[in-house]
């Protein structure tokens, strides 16, 4: 039982399947699936941080300078 289909279930897709695109462009339907469930994955894996780049490393110096006030960027001033 996969994800709550039985057997019975998973036979009438292929069927269905083996109908629409033909046994001969399977092979590939499959292959182009494959592509986009693994592209799926690392694209979730890109949320993890990775090490800088020095173009993002000179991006982010650059936010953290202080700005000519003698503030830090992003900092509120205090008000009076």
């Amino acid at each position: 039982m996969i994800g709550g289909l039985g057997f019975q279930e998973l036979l009438i897709i292929l069927v269905i399947v083996l109908i629409i695109f033909g046994a001969g462009k399977l092979p590939s339907v499959g292959a182009n699936l494959g592509k986009a469930i693994k592209g799926f994955k690392s694209s979730i894996g890109e949320d993890k941080p990775e090490e800088l780049t020095s173009e993002q490393a000179a991006k982010t110096e650059q936010a953290q300078q202080t700005t000519p006030s003698g503030d830090k960027a992003g900092q509120a001033k205090p008000q009076a």
